[in-house]
């Protein structure tokens, strides 16, 4: 157990004891990016807000419980919250996506594990187009690149916060990279045409 899990847990203990500044430092340490995950996912700053809330509370409240010997309480509240936003897109009666042929099975292109995240590549003006883009992704291609890329989850720990096996999170990263990929192209401005002189 790293310092920064044993942290976690004794900050947990505490919460349960009843004591409120544990809480907060808790809440501080993993509100930032549980919120930009489920903002990410979701696409709704609202919503992202209410699942946020919704996991803090559910494990103030011990509806939701961490086992600490099963990972990193940050990867636990990853996958409390795309449960919370799968029930609420469920209740909403969206559709998901359907998997494209040859989701899971067939030859995949495998990424590269040293891929530098997508976040060292983006910078201000291009952020909103790469959320337009990840938002245009099936729900399964988006969690998987979502963790990989902007929160350097390895495979395991994807796997885990999706409750999927490695191989379905290498098939759904390389996937949902080239659709990514393909839809931020379809938006990049068109070349010039060469100048010809005479």
């Amino acid at each position: 157990m790293t310092t920064h899990d044993t942290l976690d847990a004794e900050l947990l203990r505490q919460v349960h004891a009843g004591h409120a500044d544990a809480f907060t430092a808790l809440y501080r340490r993993h509100q930032g990016p549980l919120y930009r995950y489920a903002l990410m996912r979701c696409g709704s700053a609202d919503t992202a807000a209410d699942v946020v809330q919704e996991a803090f509370m559910g494990l103030l409240t011990r509806r939701f419980q961490f086992d600490a010997l099963r990972g990193q309480l940050q990867h636990f509240l990853f996958g409390v919250a795309r449960n919370l936003i799968l029930k609420a897109e469920e209740g909403r009666g969206r559709h998901v996506a359907l998997p494209e042929p040859g989701d899971e099975d067939g030859e995949v292109e495998l990424p590269c594990e040293d891929a530098g995240p997508l976040m060292r590549l983006l910078d201000i003006e291009a952020a909103e187009e790469v959320r337009r883009a990840l938002a245009q992704l099936a729900p399964h291609y988006r969690d998987v690149v979502i963790l990989y890329e902007l929160h350097e989850l390895s495979y395991l720990e994807i796997a885990t916060v999706c409750q999927v096996d490695i191989g379905t999170v290498r098939s759904r990263l390389s996937r949902g990279r080239a659709a990514l990929a393909k839809r931020l192209q379809a938006h990049a401005p068109a070349a010039r045409p060469p100048c010809l002189t005479n």
